[in-house]
This record gives structure tokens, sequence and C-alpha cells, in this order.
């Protein structure tokens, strides 16, 4: 942070400048950035300290501070202050076949890791009695996780299964595949819809992003090779780390 002072104190970055101040303000922070005087997870000054050696009003620091944060550059947290968001690499999936999160990260040679939300045994709601084809009564399997990459979160994972399928949801410790696979219950096809959304307070929150960002709903219904349904799972991935694609054949009519 001292170096990121001295080039505040150093007036010559706003001599000469055309445009509004909070944006040669923001450009100077994202220099700093960029050029590793500031580094990720690194506090930023106070704004009250910005704006003393800038000279500029403490309006004008918070306006460009707010841009950086809703780009997601900075984060700010309440109490402690405004800080140099982490980078966060980009991973592709492919829609074109069923693999689990911890199979995906694997071959990207990332450390994948969970952190359980919920994991246990409830009463079915009616969106998953309907998806789930069970009848009125019976309990399913929630396996809920926020999952995460070389420790960056990337996902939240809530999924959903008959208790028939998952009697004891205690044995997922890493892959559900997996010990849906060691059953025989692995599924073989899948339908998947996806949705943009702006996050939510509480998954932003899990998450650790800012409120609002941009997020990728899944939608995940999947079948067992008999036909039965496995699997209903309802995932919220972040925007910036995930990209989805799609090969397509071009028909020849």
């Amino acid at each position: 942070m001292t170096d990121f002072i001295s080039m505040l104190e150093n007036g010559d970055w706003l001599a000469g400048s055309s445009g509004p101040r909070y944006l040669l303000l923001r450009r100077r922070i994202l220099q700093a950035i960029d050029d590793g005087v500031l580094k990720e997870n690194e506090p930023l000054p106070s704004e009250r300290e910005i704006a003393a050696i800038t000279e500029l009003s403490r309006v004008t620091v918070r306006k460009a501070v707010a841009g950086l944060v809703e780009d997601q550059i900075v984060v700010q947290k309440r109490g402690s202050g405004s800080f140099v968001a982490p980078k966060v690499q980009k991973v592709e999936q492919r829609l074109s076949s069923l693999t689990s999160f911890s199979e995906d990260m694997a071959r990207r040679g990332l450390e994948a890791s969970s952190e359980w939300l919920r994991r246990g045994l409830f009463p079915a709601s009616p969106e998953e009695i309907f998806t789930l084809g069970l009848t009125s009564g019976q309990r399913v399997a929630r396996v809920d996780r926020l999952r995460k990459a070389d420790g960056i979160p990337m996902a939240i994972e809530r999924a959903s299964l008959s208790e028939t399928v998952l009697p004891n949801p205690e044995q997922v410790s890493t892959s559900l595949y997996a010990v849906l696979r060691s059953s025989g219950m692995q599924p073989v096809r899948a339908i998947q819809r996806i949705s943009a959304r702006n996050l939510e307070q509480m998954d932003a929150e899990i998450l650790g992003v800012p409120v609002g960002s941009a997020g990728l709903k899944i939608e995940r219904v999947s079948y067992h090779a008999s036909g039965h349904v496995v699997e209903f799972t309802r995932s919220v991935y972040r925007g910036d780390a995930y990209d989805f694609i799609a090969e397509l054949q071009i028909s020849e009519d």
C-alpha cells in the first residue's frame, strides 16, 4: 500500500488530464493493480486517506471505488474497508457430457473442495415430489454444497434425490456421482436449463461476491439407464468464473 500512496502523492497523474476526476482516480487504481503495486487481497487506503492525499472530495473517491466494486475488481468488506479482489481463473465446462464438479476440476488440474451447507433427509417439497416422481410422504436426500476450485468459491450446488436412491446422504464425502456409481444408480443422461440471474444477498455472501453480481442458474434433471429420475439439482454459478461451451452440429437441411 505504501507504494500506491506514493503514486497518489505524485500529482502528475492529474496534471493535463481531462475527464471527470473520479474516472482519473479509477484509472490510477486500475493501473496500480495491473502493475502489481496493489496486489490481490491487499487493502486500499481508506476513503478519507485517499481524499486527503489527492485533495479530491470523499464523494469523488467513493464514486471511483464504487465503479471498481461494480466491476468486481475491488471488494468491500463491512467494517474492514476495500480490498483488491482475487483474480478468478475462468473455467470452461462443455455441455455435451455429464460429469461431476470434482471430475471437471481434476481434468483442469485444479483441486476441488466443498463446504457443506446442508446434508440429510427431509420431507419432500411439492417441486421435488413432482420432479423426482415421488409419492406424498416420501423423503428426499438433500446435498447442498459450496463448490470451490483451488480454494476459490465457484458455485452453490443444491441436489435432491429420492431417499431410495440415496438413503444415507452422509456417504457423500467428495463426489456424489462416485457414491451413485458404487450403488448402480449413476445417471446416464440429463436435461439442463441455464438462465442468467443477478445474485441475491444469501448466494452472493456464500460465493464472496457483491450482491447483484452476474450469475448463472442451472437446473438439471438426471436420469438412470432405466429411465427413472435420479437427481434434481439447482445450482448457482459465478458469472465471472464460468463459461459453458456447447458444440453444435449443422443440419444438412
